[in-house]
C-alpha cells in the first residue's frame, strides 16, 4: 500500500492538510490490523502495533522494538506515528505547563497539563492530575470573555491530533505518576467537532487502546443544544460541564452568541434530557464578570433555573487580559453568591483556575492567535468595559 493511496483518508475537509505520510494515530484497530495486513504482515502484527501506539503511546515506530525489522520500515515508508509536536513547554513540571503544538499542516494548538503536590483549597487534591484538552484550532463561537476566539477559527481538530495530545501529555508525566483526570475544555467547542471527538473518546476509554476511565472525562460545551443528546447518544458516558454565564438570554446573548440560536430554556431542556449514569451530576460553569453578571438577582434565578437538574456549580473567578473587555468579580461577590447557591441546597465549588500566570488559565489558550490579532483586539477594548447589566 503506497502513502498515495493511504493519503485519501484525508480528504475530509476538517481533516489537516494531506501530508507526505498519513498518520496512524485516530485509527481504531480493525484499520490497523487491515493496513498490516495490506502490506504483508500478519494481524497479530497490527495488534502488536495497535497496543505501541496507544498503551505506550510510541513517539517514533523504532520505539516499537518487539516489531520486525521490517515491518517497522514498512510502516516508515509509507506512515507516521502521528503524535503532534511540541513546539514550546512552559511552566513548572511540579505545577503547571501549557504545551504548544505544532501540527502536521503548521497549524498550533494548546493544551495544558495541571498537577498538584500542595492541594490548596479549590485545586485538584494533592498527587493528582488533569490534561485540558483542544478540540479545535481557534473557536467559531466569539465568547467576549474568552481569548480563544480572538484569533477566530481555523479548522477541527481529527480524532489522532485529539488523542495525539493525550498520549503526548501523558509522556511528560514523571516516571511512577500517572494522568487522573482529562478535561474537554480547551481550544474549541467540542461539540462541533464530535465527527473526531467521539471516534477519539472511544480510543481513549478503550481498555485496548488508552484505557482511560469515562468518568475521569469531562467534556465543556458553551450550549450547542442538539448535540448535546448526539453526545449523550454515543453511549460514551463521560461527564457533561456546561458553560452557563448567565441568567437571562439578554445578557446570555451579548456574552456568548450561541445563545442566539440555541437559548437557555432550549439549552436546559438538553441537559435534563442528558443520560446521566448513577450518582453522576451536570457541572454547570458560571464565569463571573464583575458588575455584568454576578448579582444577588443572578444568583437567585440561577438556583430557580437549574433546580430539577442533577448537577452542581463551578463559579470562576475571570482571568483577566487587555485584549478582554471584563475584570473579575470581586471576593466578597464571590463568596456572596456562592452562599446564596449554598443555601438553595447546590453543591457550589469556587475555581482559581491553574496557570493565569503562563495565560494558561480557562479562557487564555491563544497560541493560534497572531499578534496583530490581539493587537487590534486590544486596541478595541482599550480599558472601557462595555458590559450588559444583568437585570436587578
Amino acid at each position: 500500500m503506497t502513502a498515495a493511496i493511504e493519503s485519501s483518508a484525508f480528504a475530509n475537509p476538517n481533516a489537516p492538510a494531506s501530508p507526505e505520510r498519513p498518520a496512524l494515530l485516530g485509527r481504531d484497530l480493525n484499520e490497523i490490523v487491515a493496513l498490516t495486513q495490506r502490506g504483508g504482515f500478519q494481524a497479530y502484527r497490527g495488534k502488536q502495533l495497535f497496543h505501541w501506539l496507544y498503551q505506550r503511546g510510541i513517539a517514533s515506530f523504532d520505539e516499537a522494538h518487539n516489531l520486525p525489522a521490517d515491518y517497522r520500515r514498512f510502516l516508515s515508508d509509507n506512515y507516521e506515528v502521528g503524535l503532534p509536536a511540541i513546539e514550546r513547554l512552559q511552566g513548572d513540571p511540579a505545577s503547571t505547563q501549557k504545551i504548544l503544538f505544532s501540527l502536521r499542516d503548521g497549524k498550533r494548538i494548546e493544551s495544558v497539563l495541571m498537577r498538584e503536590t500542595e492541594g490548596p483549597p479549590g485545586a485538584l487534591p494533592k498527587g493528582r492530575s488533569s490534561l485540558c484538552v483542544s478540540t479545535q484550532v481557534g473557536c467559531p463561537l466569539d465568547c467576549v470573555f474568552c481569548l480563544t476566539g480572538v484569533g477566530g477559527f481555523q479548522r477541527n481538530l481529527s480524532a489522532g491530533e485529539i488523542v495525539g495530545q493525550v498520549l503526548a501529555g501523558r509522556r511528560l508525566m514523571p516516571q511512577g505518576q500517572i494522568l487522573n483526570n482529562m478535561v474537554f475544555m480547551g481550544m474549541g467547542e467540542p461539540l462541533l467537532n464530535l465527527e473526531a471527538v467521539v471516534p477519539a473518546l472511544r480510543l481513549i476509554i478503550s481498555p485496548q487502546a488508552v484505557g482511560f476511565s469515562s468518568r475521569r472525562i469531562t467534556l465543556s460545551t458553551a450550549g450547542v443544544a442538539p448535540a448535546i443528546g448526539e453526545l449523550g447518544a454515543a453511549g460514551l458516558y463521560v461527564s457533561l460541564a456546561v458553560s452557563l454565564n448567565a441568567t437571562t438570554d439578554e445578557v446570555r446573548s451579548r456574552l456568548m452568541p450561541i445563545n442566539r440560536k440555541y437559548p437557555i430554556a432550549q439549552l436546559l431542556a438538553a441537559c435534563r434530557a442528558f443520560p446521566l449514569p448513577n450518582r453522576r451530576r451536570i457541572t454547570f460553569e458560571y464565569v463571573l464578570l464583575r458588575g455584568v453578571n454576578d448579582s444577588d438577582a443572578d444568583a437567585r434565578r440561577l438556583a430557580q433555573m437549574v433546580r430539577s437538574i442533577p448537577c452542581k456549580i463551578n463559579l470562576i473567578v475571570f482571568n483577566p487580559h487587555e485584549a478582554l473587555p471584563f475584570q473579575p468579580s470581586t471576593e466578597e461577590r464571590i463568596q456572596v453568591f456562592g452562599a446564596i447557591l449554598r443555601q438553595a441546597r447546590y453543591t457550589v465549588a469556587v475555581r482559581h483556575s491553574k496557570g493565569r500566570e503562563l495565560q494558561a488559565a480557562c479562557g487564555q489558550l491563544a497560541g493560534h492567535v497572531a499578534e496583530e490579532d490581539l493587537r487590534r483586539a486590544i486596541s478595541k477594548w482599550g480599558r472601557t468595559l462595555p458590559a450588559p447589566r444583568s437585570a436587578r
